[in-house]
């Protein structure tokens, strides 16, 4: 079977029942982490310059996060560009795919539209965020070291194939599906630190369930788009691409890409995230006086320089920054979104400390793992090696830890007693006749029951 066929054949055959209860676990986690996140978002004036672009009357076919209800595609493109605005979604860490962004509101915006339960819900979500994974795989790392940004390009496919199953979709509908999905593709990773880096995730959200829809009407597509001559392999990924994670699919003792997902701690580029922990320990363990310090050194993954290497004039800009992200780790013992307003970027204390920031790259070391040294004014050195960051597959954040991040951030939007609710309602949706009690409160206090 070529690869395009048998993502499709995935996609729609693989039974519910086969996915494993961690899995579906995880599944939940992520979706209760980006609802967080996006709620947290919602309130930020971008989404209004957005919602105003999209011109056509609001609608009333799904749910936006924290921000009503809209059209279909509207609310894909919102919630996507809202999951992924603060940077504080989740990784794929093979990858560094934000597989959750592009694809929960596909997911959730066709589920609504057919009346799903929780459970198919759950399902759907978890096999869309395994064909993207498993697309990421095989282009990386050619097709992210030529600049594109792999949650732009891949994500568009792990929205196709969920809201393909919701839909009821044959293997042959969605492999259309696919290739409609994957010939707009886009995103660059020029764009980081800038708000089309979201826009990246929301255009893939929607680009994903438009192409599950048009295919459902009879519209065609490429049903060769990864491996065609002209396909996505053959131009985003020129320099090589590798079609063993797709073929692996065929093998009933594969392992499930989603349990190497990992959720952040950080409101920032991940890569990032070892440097922070370090920071913080050394801070908290040693008392450390941020005006003491006069070097942050740090060895670290070499795509620490190659992503997070500059010196930011805005919050966005500094969530690429991992001498910001080091200077406010030292500074706050923290990296919220707080820590990222423009505010803070031209603190001081905190432009002071960027400057003593300095990282040499070791390719020796895996992308969760960091070496950094505090140096004090007198000689005196603090050291530490982080092996794993939090978050990280190895290292992840439990399943408290996660509550007291949704509790912060959905708590900022909908307040205590509706973020609560809120959870509970994630924590069981597999036992949801429907979305709609989940949703209802998602989309804000206006409209909760």
């Amino acid at each position: 079977m070529e690869p395009t066929a048998r993502l499709a054949a995935f996609a729609v055959d693989t039974p519910a029942e086969a996915i494993p209860e961690a899995v579906l676990h995880a599944a939940k986690r992520t979706l209760i982490n980006v609802l967080a996140v996006a709620l947290s978002a919602s309130t930020d004036p971008s989404v209004d310059a957005l919602l105003a672009s999209e011109g056509d009357p609001p609608g009333d076919e799904a749910s936006i996060i924290g921000r009503g209800r809209g059209q279909l595609g509207q609310a894909a493109l919102v919630n996507g560009y809202l999951a992924h605005l603060q940077d504080y979604d989740d990784t794929h860490f093979p990858t560094i795919l934000h597989p959750s962004a592009p694809t929960w509101p596909s997911t959730l915006a066709a589920a609504e539209s057919r009346g799903a339960s929780g459970a198919d819900l759950l399902a759907a979500f978890a096999i869309g965020a395994e064909v993207a994974c498993r697309v990421a795989l095989s282009v990386h790392p050619w097709h992210y070291d030529a600049g594109w940004h792999i949650t732009g390009t891949v994500g568009g496919f792990g929205a196709a194939a969920a809201a393909a199953r919701l839909l009821g979709l044959t293997a042959e509908q969605t492999a259309n599906a696919l290739g409609v999905a994957g010939t707009q593709a886009a995103g660059v990773r020029e764009a980081f630190g800038t708000n089309a880096k979201a826009l990246h995730a929301g255009h893939a959200a929607a680009s994903g369930l438009r192409a599950a829809r048009l295919a459902a009407a009879g519209f065609t597509g490429p049903t060769t788009i990864l491996e065609g001559r002209r396909g996505f392999w053959a131009i985003f990924s020129p320099a090589g691409h590798d079609r063993a994670p797709i073929d692996a699919l065929a093998r009933p003792e594969a392992s499930w890409e989603l349990l190497n997902n990992g959720l952040k701690p950080y409101a920032n580029g991940v890569v990032s995230h070892p440097l922070q922990d370090a920071v913080i320990e050394l801070r908290n363990r040693h008392a450390i006086d941020p005006d003491a310090v006069v070097a942050i050194e740090a060895r670290v993954h070499p795509l620490v320089l190659e992503l997070m290497n500059r010196e930011p004039a805005t919050g966005l800009e500094a969530k690429f920054s991992h001498q910001h992200c080091a200077a406010t780790a030292l500074v706050d013992g923290a990296g919220h979104e707080a820590q990222f307003s423009d505010a803070r970027v031209r603190d001081p204390l905190i432009t002071t400390l960027r400057a003593r920031v300095h990282a040499t790259p070791d390719g020796s070391l895996r992308e969760e793992e960091v070496h950094v040294t505090l140096r004090l004014a007198g000689g005196t050195t603090h050291s530490t090696h982080v092996s794993h960051a939090t978050g990280s597959p190895a290292n992840p954040m439990s399943d408290g830890q996660l509550a007291r991040k949704f509790a912060t951030l959905a708590g900022e939007r909908l307040g205590d007693h509706q973020a609560a609710s809120l959870l509970d309602a994630a924590w069981s949706l597999d036992k949801a006749k429907t979305i709609e009690p989940l949703a209802a409160l998602f989309r804000g206090a206006a409209s909760a029951v």
